[in-house]
């Protein structure tokens, strides 16, 4: 799986060289220190994922990001975040990220995002996912009640099929895992997401995620735990 890591402090992109070292299937194919390299990086190397900072000079993270998913959709867009950068998180969601982490979680989470999204999943850290349904409570949308009130009236209109694949995509899970959950064709599974994204009016698997998150549907566990 190839990795470009996009940020400007040199120790940043230092440690998350080091933790996808911990992955020998992971190979860091480029490094760049900014948005606009990040995205010449991009064309050159043509990696599986790329990890980006969301604030970086010249270009930001977000604008990157909107950039490789209009030029590169095969590429898939991991951010990282602080807190306190909520808005970045949201704007970010509507340019085609897939994976969010905070900088200060655990280097497992690393590994699990950037594999999730290399997969075609999304991966919302969950500190990312509570972050912004706290914070679109908090910025004119209504209250949180508010907000989980309309996130199930969104979902009530999906079949019972089409809430299961939701509660799956809002655990991460690529379409791949999904099938083997739900013994189905993964081609059935991604007729199911089309079908789950255009109804809940989102653009891709990341924001229907939080729409899970707020409508309260989690994935049930694999059946060896139950």
């Amino acid at each position: 799986m190839r990795v470009l890591i996009a940020d400007d402090e040199p120790m940043i992109r230092a440690g998350v060289r080091a933790v996808l070292a911990t992955d020998p299937g992971i190979e860091v194919v480029a490094e760049a220190a900014d948005g606009h390299e990040a995205v010449e990086l991009v064309r050159a190397h043509r990696p599986h994922v790329a990890v980006l900072d969301v604030r970086m000079p010249r270009t930001n993270g977000i604008e990157v990001a909107a950039e490789i998913r209009r030029t590169l959709p095969a590429t898939g867009v991991v951010m990282l975040t602080t807190f306190g950068e909520d808005d970045y998180i949201l704007r970010a969601l509507g340019c085609g990220a897939a994976g969010f982490l905070i900088k200060s979680g655990e280097p497992e989470e690393l590994v699990t995002g950037v594999r999730a999204v290399a997969d075609g999943a999304a991966y919302l850290s969950p500190k990312v996912a509570a972050r912004v349904v706290a914070h679109l409570a908090s910025t004119g949308a209504g209250a949180l009640a508010g907000r989980r009130a309309a996130a199930r009236e969104r979902v009530a209109g999906l079949t019972p099929r089409e809430r299961e694949v939701l509660s799956h995509l809002g655990g991460g899970l690529s379409n791949g895992q999904i099938a083997r959950r739900l013994h189905l064709v993964e081609g059935t599974v991604k007729a199911h997401v089309s079908s789950v994204l255009a109804r809940l009016g989102v653009d891709n698997r990341a924001a229907a995620a939080v729409v899970a998150h707020e409508a309260g549907i989690l994935p049930p566990p694999p059946a060896e735990q139950r």
